[in-house]
This record gives C-alpha cells, sequence and structure tokens, in this order.
C-alpha cells in the first residue's frame, strides 16, 4: 500500500467469528458502504484497494512491559470513556501475546513477569492473541502499511459521534438503537443498517466496523481524536494511538 496521495476507499474493520468484517466506502459518502468478511487480516490487505485506509478495532503498537494496565493509549482512552472504559482491555506486553501458542498458564505467568503491577490476561483476552498477533506481524514486516492501518476502538468513536456522551451497553436493545441511530445521522442508510450482518459476523460486529469505517474518514481528512496527543512509539517502531 503506498503512502502517497489520498486513498479512494475507507474500511471499517472489527473481528468477528469467521474472521473480520470490513465496511468499506468511498471517503466522500457512506451511502454506498458495503461489508464484507475476510477469513484473515492477510487477505483483507490483499483485496482492498491498495491505497485503502484501514481502521481497526485491535491493538497497535505493544509494550515491551505494560504499566498500569497496559499502554498509554489504554489510559487516556479507558478515562474517556468514564462507564464504558471496561470495553477496552489492558494491552499485555508483546512477549506475552508472542507465547499464545504455549498455553493460558505460560502466558500469565509471562504477563505477570512483564506487567506493573502484576497481571494476568482474561481467557477473552488470550483468545484474541492469534488476532493482535496477525496484525503486528504484517505492519512490521510492512513498514508502508504503518501509514495506512490505524487502531482505533468503536466504543471511543460512537462516544465521540455522541458529542462525547456515555452510551448505554451495545448489549442492550436500546444501546444498539441509540448506535442505529447515530450511524444513520453520520450518513450510513437506513437500508444498509437494516440488512442483516454477513454470515458469521453479529450486529454488534457489524456496528462496531461502521463505527471504525466513521473514524477511518476522519482520520483521512485530519479530523480524527488522537488518544494520547502525542502518540510514542514501541519498540518495533509502531505508533500507540486510539484514533476516533
Amino acid at each position: 500500500m503506498p503512502a502517497g496521495g489520498n486513498p479512494p476507499q475507507i474500511a471499517g474493520v472489527d473481528g468477528c467469528k469467521n474472521g473480520w468484517i470490513a465496511v468499506t466506502a468511498e471517503p466522500e459518502t457512506l451511502a454506498k458502504a458495503q461489508a464484507k468478511i475476510f477469513k484473515s487480516f492477510a487477505e483483507l490487505i490483499s483485496q482492498l484497494s491498495p491505497r485503502t485506509l484501514i481502521a481497526i478495532d485491535i491493538p497497535i503498537g505493544l509494550p515491551e512491559r505494560a504499566i498500569g494496565g497496559g499502554r498509554e493509549p489504554d489510559w487516556v482512552a479507558r478515562a474517556f470513556l468514564g462507564p464504558r472504559r471496561v470495553s477496552l482491555f489492558p494491552v499485555p506486553s508483546r512477549r506475552v501475546v508472542d507465547a499464545h501458542e504455549q498455553g493460558y498458564e505460560k502466558v500469565c505467568k509471562i504477563a505477570e513477569d512483564t506487567s506493573d503491577p502484576p497481571k494476568k490476561p482474561s481467557q477473552q483476552v488470550f483468545n484474541i492473541f492469534p488476532r493482535i498477533r496477525e496484525v503486528d506481524a504484517i505492519l512490521r514486516q510492512d513498514p508502508a502499511l504503518r501509514a495506512c492501518v490505524f487502531e482505533v476502538h468503536p466504543e471511543v468513536s460512537f462516544k465521540v459521534m455522541n458529542n462525547d456522551e456515555p452510551l448505554p451497553s451495545k448489549k442492550d436493545r436500546p444501546g444498539m438503537q441509540l448506535r442505529k441511530e447515530l450511524l444513520m445521522k453520520e450518513g450510513f442508510p437506513l437500508s444498509f443498517l437494516d440488512q442483516s450482518p454477513p454470515r458469521g459476523a453479529r450486529w454488534d460486529d457489524f456496528y462496531d466496523a461502521c463505527a471504525c469505517a466513521w473514524s477511518a474518514r476522519r482520520i483521512l481528512y485530519k479530523e480524527a481524536r488522537i488518544f494520547p496527543m502525542n502518540p510514542p512509539l514501541d519498540g518495533e517502531g509502531l505508533e500507540q494511538a486510539i484514533r476516533a
């Protein structure tokens, strides 16, 4: 993906049961957005237009040591989320993520050794380590992608959309309805939001990917909020920031 010029397309990407759900659109309008499932991040990269700006709900930039529950963007975004802070999990060290294949018990030991205060990942967080490793490996191998792939978090995006007001949980019907209304207000057609998600994705995956696409457009137009304002780099030179 070359970094120069304006990408002709934006993509919001979220994990789902069958891989990754991507909501793609032209940056000028969200009226013709489309949703599709990709089995892997590598497949997604290969099939999207080579100048697509991708906003993905996955940690990018892993710490050598997790301090105070993760990285600086995690601290700042959690403070912004307030009551919804629990939706943003603590990002462990790269050593922890890379040890996934050694099993949960081994990972917990490494996590305690590389965090302050010592903290074990939950089983739920452990289960998404392969996704984190997949994206991390691709961005480390292809530095040009770093200008096109950005970390976002749907709950942060939705709160920004909602004029910084907290949202009810997406697990409840009013929370999902509010998210749909916010996405409609930002330009997604009702017909698109009411269509069944692609097989292998749930409704919340679908709407989260839409929120990621909304953030992708803001990133492209340099309108995005950045948590923190002056992002640090990890040991591999990857930026640590959540955008919305």
